[in-house]
Formats: C-alpha cells, sequence, structure tokens
C-alpha cells in the first residue's frame, strides 16, 4: 500500500508542480487583468482545477486517498459557484446589455 504505482512513478512529482503551479498564475493573471466576467469565472476554474491537479498528483504519491476526496468536495464546491456565478451574470447582462465588469460600478449609482 505504500508503494507509488508504477504509472505515476514515470512523471516526477516536480512535474505536476511545475504544471500545477503554472496553471494557477495563468488564472491568476487572468482575474486581474480580464474585464469579462466569463472569463473571469474561467479563471477561477482554471485555478481550483490546477489545485485539484496537485491534490490529486499528491494523493497518488503518497498512496493516500484522502486528497482525492477533497477534490470531490472542491469540485461540488466549483459546480455550486458556477451556478451562482452564471446566474448572477445573466442577471447583470440583462440590466446592462455587457458582461464587462468595468460596467459595474454604474450599478452602485
Amino acid at each position: 500500500m505504500n508503494q507509488i504505482p508504477e504509472v505515476i512513478r514515470t512523471v516526477p512529482l516536480e512535474y505536476y508542480l511545475y504544471f500545477s503551479t503554472a496553471l494557477f498564475v495563468i488564472g491568476v493573471i487572468g482575474v486581474l487583468t480580464r474585464r469579462n466576467a466569463i472569463v473571469i469565472f474561467m479563471c477561477v476554474e482554471l485555478m481550483l482545477n490546477s489545485v485539484n491537479l496537485l491534490l490529486t498528483a499528491l494523493s497518488a504519491y503518497r498512496s493516500d486517498p484522502n486528497g482525492q476526496v477533497f477534490v470531490f468536495f472542491i469540485m461540488a464546491v466549483a459546480a455550486a459557484e458556477v451556478c451562482v456565478g452564471l446566474a448572477i451574470i445573466v442577471m447583470i447582462y440583462r440590466n446592462i446589455r455587457s458582461t464587462d465588469v468595468q460596467l459595474l460600478n454604474y450599478l452602485k449609482w
């Protein structure tokens, strides 16, 4: 039970770490620089998926299913976030006919 499966050993753990970090950084840059609300939500999903990838890789390397169970809960929260987020985007689009986040400042006045 403590041995790493052969399929997992072919790719070193550092590669999973580098790939997950790159995906997370791309997501953060997308959230900080984009103005379209749909693209921002896609970047948040990219960040959540990069964390899921890293948790799954670490769980497989340690032969511990706890990380994979945690991934399941993250995916459930991400699905709920998408439902609520898309509902908010639809309501914003109905009011101002755009998904531009900068135009949301006009809703305050």
